[in-house]
């Protein structure tokens, strides 16, 4: 969805980049809030576009993984954030401290800690394999590679091949803010949820907590292109057969008169969106009815705007379009609150730019029942869409 004049970048961080929905696999994961696995299993992050990502660097003996711009840590199993803190000469207080959590709270065995400045760089003297952060190959120096090699040298069997130390891309490191899940975080980035987990080492429900640090998987390079076939040159190979036409002529043709060309059908006109006029009471037997009563300032663009944008005032009470059951209440990057409601046929309603929200995620509501008010905003407005399934469509085919 665009940004201008009315920006809605809550609906595009749920449903677009959350393009700010890659899935669960069905009934094997928690629900997924930003509500690609929410359809009955429609959806399914197994199934979803995903680059492959590569698996998470080795620690040194400290447990430091090291990079440019950041070094994190990597608890071991019956670790403490002190104790951790003291393995790797930093004051647990300062730690804990950076990363929301007590000095006394028990880690996971391989859970990412991120370290509030640097340590000493992991080196042979610290199990690593090289000096220094880990670098793309093409930025590896190879003299400092040789001295390496010539510190940790020992005898050895000829055979033995030469350990290479660990390269690749730095990841990007995030801090989770109130109300992301490892489902939008995974979103944001576009990887897979069960890879965020793996490199973060995340408990079997994905629980995060706010302020905690999680390195996004790097992708792996794409794979080589499939190698085709080699066909035979021109004029080689079998010999081309003899068309029968050669021996014997074909009966002329005879065309037939052409038919009269079929008379198009008449085109419904698709119900749009009136700009800038006020919305009028749903009739009886539409679907749905409109949220709020006020003027549409931006209709529906797919692609652009997946929704509607009602204006009404700051407090005005938002309404559910239609009965269901209240799939998700979260919020986009940008703090905005986003309500979705799960209907029968494989539908979804969503509400943002709304805050005092009266329900909570599992109620069943009814058409008509007030769910929240307009948050204050410029202007202020509730963005409304309705999705069938996966796809946004135009709310008005619902409205009227």
């Amino acid at each position: 969805m665009t940004t201008a004049p009315f920006p809605n970048r809550s609906a595009a961080g749920l449903f677009a980049g959350l393009s700010t929905l890659a899935l669960l696999g069905a009934c094997s994961e928690p629900l997924d809030l930003d509500l690609r696995g929410m359809m009955n299993g429609g959806f399914n992050t197994a199934d979803a576009a995903r680059a492959a990502t590569a698996p998470r660097p080795d620690p040194d003996d400290r447990g430091v993984i090291s990079y440019p711009n950041y070094q994190v840590a990597v608890a071991r199993r019956g670790d403490t954030l002190g104790s951790l803190a003291r393995r790797i000469g930093l004051p647990p207080e300062e730690l804990a401290s950076y990363n929301g959590i007590q000095t006394g709270d028990t880690l996971r065995a391989g859970e990412i800690v991120a370290l509030p400045r640097r340590v000493a760089e992991p080196s042979p003297a610290t199990g690593a394999i090289a000096t220094g952060p880990i670098r793309p190959a093409s930025d590896i120096d190879i003299t400092t590679l040789a001295s390496d090699a010539i510190d940790r040298s020992a005898p050895t069997p000829r055979s033995a091949p030469a350990p290479q130390p660990q390269t690749g891309a730095e990841p990007v490191r995030h801090r989770v803010e109130r109300g992301e899940t490892a489902f939008t975080i995974a979103r944001l980035y576009d990887v897979s949820v069960r890879s965020l987990a793996e490199w973060n080492s995340l408990d079997a429900n994905f629980t995060l907590r706010e302020g905690q640090f999680l390195l996004i998987p790097v992708a792996t390079q794409a794979p080589p292109a499939r190698e085709v076939a080699a066909t035979q040159p021109p004029g080689r190979g079998s010999p081309t057969p003899e068309p029968p036409s050669a021996s014997k002529p074909l009966p002329a043709a005879v065309p037939k008169p052409a038919a009269a060309p079929a008379a198009e059908p008449e085109k419904k006109a698709e119900p749009v969106a009136d700009v800038g006029k006020q919305t009028e009471a749903s009739a009886s037997g539409a679907a749905m009815i409109f949220p709020v009563q006020g003027n549409i300032i931006r209709e529906y663009a797919k692609g652009r705007n997946d929704g509607i944008d009602i204006g009404a005032s700051v407090g005005t009470p938002v309404k559910a379009a239609a009965s269901g059951q209240v799939a998700a209440i979260t919020t986009n990057t940008d703090g905005i609150n986003i309500l979705v409601v799960r209907h029968p046929d494989n539908l979804l309603t969503v509400y943002t730019h709304v805050d005092q929200i009266t329900v909570a995620k599992g109620d069943a509501v009814s058409r008509g029942q007030a769910i929240a008010k307009i948050a204050k905003a410029d202007p202020p407005r509730v963005h409304f869409e309705v999705r069938k399934g996966f796809e946004s469509v135009d709310p008005m085919q619902y409205l009227r």
